[in-house]
């Protein structure tokens, strides 16, 4: 099993970030997520004109990894420059509920890197909605 290094983690995010495509809010969000192997999956946000079809950088990292059959997730890292950092919005704790529930949650502002703020997806999306339970 990994040890969870945010550290690393969060660097990985940052560097994810670079790859954001918004040139709608110009809001660059970059994620990694971490394997119990040690093997880390980034994605960055993807908007598009229709608001509804674009992709926060969480999803894409699970999809990538899901995709990849990869599974079984210590962490994700969560990236922008927003002050405290960006939060997961609904859809992603939902999905993280679903297949990462055990993850630790890093959430950090580009701009003061050094505060990472930790979360489990409990935390975040209490009660979440399971066919399993």
């Amino acid at each position: 099993m990994a040890a969870i290094n945010k550290r690393r983690l969060v660097r990985a995010a940052l560097r994810a970030r670079e790859s954001a495509v918004a040139p709608y809010s110009r809001f660059k969000v970059g994620a990694a997520l971490l394997t119990r192997s040690g093997k880390i999956i980034s994605g960055a946000n993807v908007e598009s004109a229709s608001y509804g079809l674009t992709c926060c950088a969480e999803r894409v990292a699970l999809f990538k990894a899901l995709t990849s059959m990869q599974k079984d997730f210590l962490a994700i890292a969560v990236v922008a420059r927003h002050r405290g950092g960006a939060m997961p919005c609904g859809a992603c704790r939902q999905l993280l509920a679903e297949y990462a529930p055990n993850a630790r949650v890093f959430v950090a502002d580009t701009a003061k890197l050094k505060i990472v703020r930790e979360f489990s997806v409990e935390e975040l999306l209490p009660g979440a909605f399971r066919l399993d339970g």
